[in-house]
C-alpha cells in the first residue's frame, strides 16, 4: 500500500479560484503518479466535478463551515483537521497560515505536517484588525507545530527565519508553456494592456483604473479578475467598462486556453502585486512570454529578474510605463522571450511537484520536527 497524504487549506480539487488550487491541480495527480494515496479537502461550491481532465486517483472530500470573508479558512480549515485526525494519513500538506491554529490536533496524533506559508498574510490592506492578527496568531503557532515549512520566494523564506526562528523549504510555483493559441476576440496581437488580478488594493487595482481611463482613450484595455465578494472596486471597473469603449472587463475566467491566450498576445501585461511571494499568476504570465510590467517590490524582482520592466504603484507611472511598451514592437518581443526562458529554467511545473514530493517523503522521517 503507498503512502498516504491529505492536502487541506484550499477550495478543494479540481478547483479554479486561485494559486493553491492552480497547485494541487498538478501536484494531487504528480503524487499519484508517484505512488500516493492523494485525498484534497475542499468546499462543495468550489469544486469543479464535471471537470473533464480530473484524476480519479485523486480522493476529494468535502470540508464544511461558514463561507464567510472573515472566518471561512479557519472554519474550513477545523472540519478539515477533525476528519484528517480520525483518518491519520501518513502526512499532511497544510496550506495557509491561518490552518496553524490546528496544527496541534494533527501533531497530537502523530500526523507529520509540512505547510505552505504562503505571503505575509498579516501584513495585507485587505483584512481588517481583527483579521490580521488571526493570520499573525496562525503564523506564530505554524513557526511552533509545524514539522516543516515550505515558503514559495527567498524573500519569504528569509521573513519566516527573521520573523519566527524558523527555516523554510524554497519551492516556487510553476507555469505553462501552451502552444499559440488563437486570439481572444476582439482583440488583436500586441494591442492591448491587461490585467489579471483579485480585486484587492494591494494589488494596485485602484491606481490602474484611474491609469486604464487614460489608457484607452488610444489603446484597448483587458480586465480579467474580481473581488469574489463584490464591493466598491467592482463597482469601480463596472462603471469605467460601461463608459469606456476600450475598456473589456471579462470577471474571472476559469477557462485556461482563454486566459492563456490573454496573456500570450498582450502588448502589455501589467502585474501590480506588492506582497506575497512568488506570485502564481506572474509566473503563468511568463511562462505564457507575456511583455510584463510589474510593480517594483522585492517579489517581483525576484521572480522576473531582467525579464520584465518595473514601474512605480502610481497611476501616472502605469499609464507611462505601459503605453510606451505598446509603441516598442522591439521591446515587446524582447520581454516575451526572456519571460518565457525564465519561466522555463526557473519555474517548471515538474520541478516544483518533484519538490514537493521530496518534502513530504523527508517528513516521514522523525527527524528534524519542530519543537513546541
Amino acid at each position: 500500500m503507498g503512502r498516504s497524504v491529505a492536502i487541506l487549506g484550499t477550495r478543494g480539487y479540481p478547483s479554479y479560484y486561485g494559486g493553491f488550487e492552480t497547485l494541487v491541480r498538478r501536484l494531487a495527480p504528480s503524487l499519484a503518479d508517484d505512488g500516493w494515496d492523494v485525498t484534497v479537502y475542499g468546499r462543495a461550491d468550489a469544486i469543479k466535478d464535471d471537470d473533464p481532465t480530473v484524476d480519479p486517483r485523486v480522493k476529494s472530500k468535502t470540508s464544511y463551515g461558514l463561507d464567510t470573508r472573515s472566518i471561512s479558512t479557519l472554519s474550513f480549515g477545523l472540519s478539515s483537521t477533525i476528519d484528517v485526525v480520525r483518518s491519520k494519513p501518513d502526512v499532511a500538506l497544510v496550506m495557509n497560515v491561518a490552518n496553524g491554529y490546528w496544527l496541534p490536533a494533527l501533531r497530537a496524533r502523530s500526523i507529520p505536517t509540512v505547510v505552505n506559508v504562503d505571503g505575509i498574510e498579516w501584513e495585507r490592506d485587505k483584512w481588517g484588525r481583527v483579521a490580521k492578527s488571526v493570520f499573525r496568531g496562525g503564523a506564530a503557532m505554524t513557526g511552533k507545530y509545524a514539522d516543516h515549512i515550505v515558503c514559495d520566494s527567498i524573500e519569504i523564506e528569509r521573513r519566516w527565519q527573521s520573523q519566527f526562528r524558523r527555516s523554510g523549504i524554497f519551492i516556487p510555483y510553476g507555469g505553462d508553456a501552451p502552444e499559440q493559441l488563437p486570439l481572444v476576440k476582439p482583440f488583436e496581437r500586441r494591442k492591448y494592456v491587461l490585467l489579471v488580478a483579485r480585486f484587492v488594493p494591494e494589488n494596485s487595482i485602484n491606481e490602474f483604473i484611474e491609469a486604464a481611463e487614460r489608457i484607452s482613450a488610444s489603446h484597448v484595455v483587458v480586465i480579467v479578475g474580481s473581488s469574489g465578494y463584490g464591493g466598491e472596486i467592482e463597482d469601480r471597473v463596472r462603471s469605467l467598462a460601461d463608459r469606456a469603449h476600450r475598456v473589456h472587463w471579462l470577471g474571472h475566467l476559469s477557462d485556461d486556453r482563454k486566459l492563456f491566450s490573454l496573456w500570450q498576445n498582450a502588448g502589455a501585461y501589467f502585474h501590480g502585486h506588492s506582497v506575497g511571494g512568488t506570485n502564481p499568476a506572474l509566473v503563468q504570465a511568463m511562462a505564457c512570454g507575456a511583455p510584463i510590467v510589474a510593480r517594483d517590490t522585492v517579489y517581483n524582482r525576484e521572480v522576473l529578474g531582467s525579464s520584465g520592466v518595473f514601474t512605480t504603484p502610481t497611476s501616472e507611472d502605469i499609464f507611462q510605463t505601459t503605453t510606451s511598451l505598446l509603441k516598442d514592437a522591439e521591446l515587446m518581443e524582447s520581454l516575451s522571450c526572456a519571460a518565457a526562458a525564465r519561466a522555463a529554467s526557473d519555474y517548471s511545473w515538474k520541478d516544483v511537484c518533484d519538490r514537493y514530493a521530496k518534502a513530504l517523503s523527508e517528513a516521514l522521517q522523525p527527524v528534524g520536527r519542530a519543537k513546541a
